[in-house]
């Protein structure tokens, strides 16, 4: 058993929510998805919901009853093919939606865990009472930084170059996304976000918030409000998932 948490926020500067996220119960499986779109004007917005909406529902036309989690991991790519080629799709229709697109990262759930895939700098984290791990890496400049140890990864948050990635649905032709098993034992959790959360709030603050605050009924709107009080430049969205 699954319980899942879902929140999406303008912040305080943009003037437009562009994040998306969907939550699905498919039969024994939970499905969570987050997106950040891009592409000035309506075309972050409705690329982010394309993938979403695409994503979950090729997604669940692929799923049978009791595959294996490495499987799991093969159809959430196809799934991920899928809600590229509706972005790029949509994109040729209009001029004004030929530079939208989307970071995605994306959980199904199986029996001992969950496959995790992502495409861009949307994060997931693994949050238990021994500490938070992040499971996903960023496709984006400054994780290169950080990987060849030009900066570190607390420079990396502030860095003036944190917002450009190198892999989103839309832009790609043959976007490429990565794959993560993640074990999850009873009373652990699956942290899925946009940059929006990981650039105002730390991850011990989200560790502490999780584990040692509250309710988790009320976690995300906790993060949500150190989000908007470290100025909440971007859109925040997360979705947090508990093993029951």
């Amino acid at each position: 058993m699954i319980q899942v948490w879902g929140v999406t926020d303008i912040g305080l500067v943009r003037k437009e929510n562009q994040d998306a996220y969907l939550i699905r119960e498919s039969g024994d499986y939970t499905i969570c998805v987050v997106c950040d779109g891009m592409g000035g004007a309506a075309g972050g917005r409705l690329a982010s919901q394309i993938a979403t909406e695409t994503f979950t529902s090729e997604l669940e036309r692929l799923l049978e009853p009791g595959m294996e989690p490495e499987r799991l991991l093969e159809v959430s790519a196809q799934a991920v093919e899928a809600a590229n080629l509706a972005i790029r799709e949509a994109a040729a229709q209009s001029e004004a939606y030929q530079n939208m697109g989307t970071t995605l990262v994306a959980a199904v759930t199986y029996d001992g865990g969950a496959a995790v895939t992502n495409v861009g700098d949307s994060r997931a984290y693994h949050i238990t009472g021994e500490g938070i791990t992040r499971i996903t890496k960023d496709h984006s400049v400054v994780e290169g930084m950080v990987d060849r140890g030009d900066i570190t990864a607390e420079e990396a948050r502030r860095h003036p170059s944190r917002n450009l990635i190198t892999r989103a649905l839309g832009p790609d032709a043959d976007a490429q996304c990565d794959g993560y098993l993640c074990p999850l034992e009873a009373g652990e959790y699956l942290l899925l976000c946009t940059d929006g959360l990981v650039n105002t709030v730390t991850d011990q603050e989200m560790l502490f918030e999780v584990i040692h605050g509250m309710e988790p009924d009320s976690c995300l709107d906790r993060m949500l409000e150190i989000a908007k009080h470290q100025g909440a430049p971007d859109n925040v969205t997360a979705v947090l998932m508990r093993k029951l």
